[in-house]
């Protein structure tokens, strides 16, 4: 059996690499602002309580 194979490196240019900083610049502060997490991230929508009858929900 063989490893992974690593992916060749990609030229990329000035607007690629600003694009990338803006990617991770917004991956970083939205993981700054939920940490530390009391919580795991819930995939799964609840079921409507008494309280949202007022709120439409799509399915």
């Amino acid at each position: 059996m063989t490893g992974p194979r690593k992916a060749a490196p990609v030229e990329t240019g000035p607007a690629d690499r600003e694009a990338k900083r803006r990617l991770d610049d917004a991956l970083d502060e939205g993981l700054e602002e939920t940490f530390p997490a009391s919580d795991p991230v819930n995939v799964i929508q609840p079921p409507p309580s008494k309280g949202d009858q007022h709120v439409k929900r799509r399915g």
